[in-house]
């Protein structure tokens, strides 16, 4: 009995191999039930049934969005004449081991198929999808969000615009059919349990609990994550940060330490200590969008201190800002252009001490020519130099200098004047500059060489 049934199991197992090896060879050479090529059946036929039938095939390809013809190409005849092979590849892309009744339709391009009427069909395709998007609305995908130390997700939100990317995929995937029919389907946003959304999640997630030392000169700052990022989301590999959380410290450390556009203390040539204008372009602050990069920079890096010198912004000519690293006289330094107004004189001093001193001519006192008070610092030098403006008549005029060295945007600065021969001490009243500080051409030189750009000019 035992016997009986060992051979009985031999025997069906041998029967299903066969089975399977028949089923297998019929698979491997032959199309499933329901497949098309180039929306012709051939399901049941072999690779060079399916090419004699389909190799006769002739007309124009018309396209259909959602079974409304849209385009339709001038009448051709297909030539597969030898395109036989591009068959037998469709055939083995359809092979399933088991017999499949799913839907499928597979392009075969001919050799003398017209790539140019694609082009064309994708792009009325394209204008047709794009009418019809005017008006529907986008899907909003599903994304992470940092704020006050944790990290949400907010969901997505359907829409009813359609796939346009998916309508041109199809108009490809039947290139080569007599019969092209898109079906128009709803663009996808990302869902809040995709994978994108949880990286976004992790790489958030980084964000909580950080630290950063922010030095401004001698000084320390503390600042936590929540102090300088107020809201973060991460999109393509990248952060994107909303941080007016900082602004505010960023605004405290400048009015305790910053010196751009604030009065300066300073003793005069004569030891007399005075208060400045507080107009003037010499000086230094931080810029609030500089710091949030260098901050959001370090939590992204782990970085537990941040020097601020790389943060500054100034005024002027030199928009990096004057000053930093200059702690002695009142942030002003050693080296230094004073101009008295009241005197009509200006003093040059290098590392401490007055090299020059030079009666000059500023500019005639009405509100027009006036040299502007405040600490300013030397643009840039040239030498020789034109120096172009207009009179208070409206004319214009060209003046030739040797030694040009402005310090205001509006065009005041040093230069040499060998034009003037009014120097007494109440020129400027009335017959003075356009606001330049006029120099005797006999000490212009000297003072040109004193100067150096960068340099600090305070006028009172």
């Amino acid at each position: 009995m035992r016997l009986n049934i060992k051979y009985w199991l031999i025997g069906a197992a041998a029967l299903l191999v066969v089975v399977i090896t028949g089923m297998y060879v019929h698979q491997k050479n032959h199309f499933n039930k329901n497949v098309t090529i180039n929306n012709i059946a051939v399901g049941g036929l072999t690779a060079k049934q399916a090419f004699d039938k389909v190799k006769g095939t002739s007309g124009a390809t018309k396209v259909y969005v959602d079974n409304k013809l849209v385009y339709q190409s001038k009448s051709t005849k297909a030539d597969f004449t030898n395109d036989e092979g591009k068959f037998t590849q469709a055939l083995k892309k359809q092979f399933t081991l088991f017999p499949s009744h799913k839907k499928v339709n597979l392009s075969v391009k001919p050799s003398n198929f017209d790539e140019s009427s694609l082009d064309t069909a994708k792009t009325v395709v394209t204008e047709k999808v794009e009418h019809l998007n005017k008006t529907r609305q986008a899907p909003v995908d599903a994304y992470a969000v940092y704020k006050k130390e944790k990290v949400t997700v907010i969901s997505a939100v359907n829409g009813n615009k359609y796939d346009l990317k998916n309508a041109v995929s199809q108009l490809n995937n039947q290139a080569g059919s007599n019969k092209i029919n898109i079906t128009l389907h709803h663009e996808k946003p990302i869902e809040a349990n995709s994978k994108t959304v949880q990286n976004e999640k992790q790489q958030l997630a980084k964000l909580k609990g950080k630290e950063v030392t922010y030095l401004v000169q001698d000084k320390k700052y503390n600042l936590s994550s929540d102090q300088i990022i107020t809201k973060a989301t991460y999109k393509n590999g990248k952060y994107n940060f909303d941080t007016a959380a900082l602004n505010d410290h960023v605004k405290e450390i400048n009015e305790k330490q910053a010196t751009l556009g604030k009065p300066f203390k300073f003793k005069t040539h004569s030891g007399t200590e005075i208060t400045t204008a507080a107009d003037g372009s010499y000086g230094w602050k931080i810029s609030t969008k500089k710091a949030a990069d260098s901050l959001t920079k370090a939590i992204i890096d782990g970085q537990k201190e941040v020097k601020a010198d790389h943060d500054l912004i100034g005024n002027g000519y030199n928009t990096k800002g004057l000053g930093y690293n200059v702690t002695a006289n009142n942030g002003i330094g050693d080296t230094y252009a004073e101009v008295s107004l009241a005197d009509q004189r200006a003093y040059f001093y290098r590392d401490g001490k007055c090299v020059l001193t030079s009666d000059i001519v500023s500019g005639t006192n009405n509100e027009g020519n006036k040299t502007p008070k405040g600490v300013w610092y030397i643009m840039y030098q040239q030498s020789p130099s034109v120096l172009r403006g207009q009179n208070d008549d409206g004319s214009n005029y060209a003046s030739k200098v040797n030694y040009w060295s402005p310090f205001t945007e509006t065009g005041c600065g040093f230069h040499d004047a060998s034009w003037r021969n009014n120097w007494s001490k109440t020129a400027y009243l009335k017959d003075g500059s356009h606001g330049c500080i006029n120099m005797h051409p006999s000490v212009a030189g000297q003072a040109y060489h004193d100067l150096e750009q960068n340099e600090p000019v305070i006028v009172y």
